[in-house]
């Protein structure tokens, strides 16, 4: 049975969320479509999709619920939004970088930030980061700041090594 999560992120897609949601299902892994829905007669006259256009996809990636809408060319993702990938290796840190990043905007990377090929924002960031920037040594952060701004991709060992 499936369960929602008490808050899901809903992505607008124009026309693409089945195949989105397919995409990022196939990059996560304990990760599933669990629902499509799909247009009928009812608010054509709003909608202007087609009877049996999907609506949207309801997925899993990794445990986290997500639906994904095809509402059309009116919105698109901005970087006011982003989804942050947790790694424990650089090993994840590499697989999700390639995988979430190919055909993506290769000009948006920085800083462990980059935009896929739809166009929404992932950081692929390791999970120690915010230990490393964070604490009573100024010096520190700042040399793990300073390693950080000059990586697109992120490296965890440059970053533990900034940190001295």
């Amino acid at each position: 049975m499936h369960t929602l999560s008490r808050i899901t992120p809903c992505l607008w897609f124009d026309q693409q969320a089945e195949e989105a949601a397919n995409y990022y299902v196939g990059i996560f892994p304990h990760s599933r479509i669990t629902a499509v829905s799909r247009y009928g007669e009812a608010g054509r006259e709003v909608h202007g999709m087609a009877p049996g256009t999907v609506l949207t996809v309801e997925f899993e990636l990794d445990g986290q619920s997500f639906t994904a809408l095809n509402g059309g060319p009116a919105f698109r993702f901005s970087e006011a939004v982003s989804f942050q990938v947790l790694c424990d290796t650089q090993e994840e840190i590499d697989y999700y970088w390639d995988r979430l990043g190919a055909g993506g905007d290769a000009l948006a990377r920085q800083c462990g930030w980059l935009k896929d090929r739809y166009g929404a924002s992932w950081q692929v960031v390791p999970r120690r980061l915010q230990a490393l920037l964070t604490g009573r040594d100024a010096a520190r952060t700042d040399r793990v700041m300073e390693a950080l701004l000059r990586m697109k991709k992120l490296d965890i060992e440059a970053l533990v090594h900034a940190a001295g």
